[in-house]
């Protein structure tokens, strides 16, 4: 069905992207982006250099949304313990009380996650996948909504432990915000920077209306072809001679749930090739190894897969 013959309708998180553009200069899409993953109840790992605004994003996206907000900064030396909290004993009580750690809030910022150890990575991956913590003995359930936004420093850099697989497929996209545009460039320069501004923000939707706009992101409408159309997709990287291996059907669940946030966003209630292709690149570069070297699949390889594959 053409994009024509959908009535797009008006959105309540568009003041939030409208906003956090005035924060995040010239990175509108990447914006889009994440704020769909959120909707899509998926998690987001930036990678890029220090200094792209990184950081800035997620508690942008906090504030703007209600979210409750953590940051730990992922070192060398951090214990699994100080991300999902310790017992100690309470003298008064006489036995051992929890204390939660950082990790019980609704958007948590894993910040630089791969200078931390394997073992340290994988405290999240519980948290992750089930929305609970497991520690001492006991699991408890992590607050609604719960978000992860991980950044991280390109693996070529000195003290980095690159994500596992299994870690990496927890997240459902993951960005590149890059260098900002000229125009952008300039008003930063000309402003001073725009972290200053962080703390003017107020949050322009409720944190307990996004479990409804999820559910709505979740309603919208995938017809048949377009299932095919991903199924397509999918087996296009598992016959391509480009990747070391296919996306999974994990993969694709996460392309459907990321396209159908992307058209909500749009206003449609029907989710369209467009829509995947969108998100396709978030979605599958971290998850595809190129046979060409040891890095993930570049934009380029993404662009070949889209026009190798035809629209039902």
């Amino acid at each position: 069905m053409p994009t024509t013959l959908l009535a797009a309708q008006p959105r309540p998180l568009a003041p939030v992207l409208t906003r956090a553009d005035d924060i995040i200069l010239g990175k509108s899409k990447e914006i889009r982006l994440a704020v769909a993953c959120l909707l899509a109840g998926g998690h987001l790992l930036i990678e890029d250099l220090p200094g792209l605004g990184k950081t800035t994003l997620a508690e942008t996206l906090a504030r703007l949304l209600g979210l409750r907000f953590a940051r730990i900064q992922f070192t060398s030396d951090l214990l699994p313990a100080d991300i999902t909290g310790v017992a100690i004993f309470d003298r008064e009580q006489s036995g051992f009380r929890f204390l939660p750690g950082p990790i019980f809030t609704q958007l948590l910022l894993a910040d630089e996650i791969n200078r931390a150890t394997p073992k340290t990575q994988s405290a999240l991956l519980e948290a992750m996948e089930e929305g609970q913590v497991t520690a001492e003995g006991e699991t408890r359930p992590l607050p609604r909504p719960f978000f992860v936004i991980a950044t991280q420093n390109p693996i070529h850099q000195i003290g980095t432990f690159p994500l596992p697989e299994s870690q990496l497929d927890r997240f459902l996209m993951r960005l590149e915000l890059g260098y900002p545009d000229q125009a952008a460039e300039r008003r930063l320069l000309v402003s001073g920077g725009q972290r200053q501004h962080l703390d003017q923000l107020t949050p322009l939707l409720e944190a307990s209306a996004l479990p409804r706009l999820q559910q709505e992101v979740a309603a919208v409408h995938v017809a048949g072809p377009l299932i095919d159309y991903v199924q397509a997709l999918i087996a296009a990287t598992r016959q391509a001679t480009a990747f070391q291996h296919g996306l999974s059907p994990r993969a694709g669940l996460g392309l459907l749930a990321a396209a159908r946030a992307w058209a909500w966003l749009a206003g449609h209630d029907m989710a369209l090739p467009d829509d995947v292709q969108a998100v396709l690149p978030a979605v599958a570069r971290h998850r595809l190894r190129s046979l060409q070297g040891s890095g993930h699949a570049s934009a380029e390889d993404i662009a070949g897969l889209i026009r190798s594959v035809a629209i039902p």
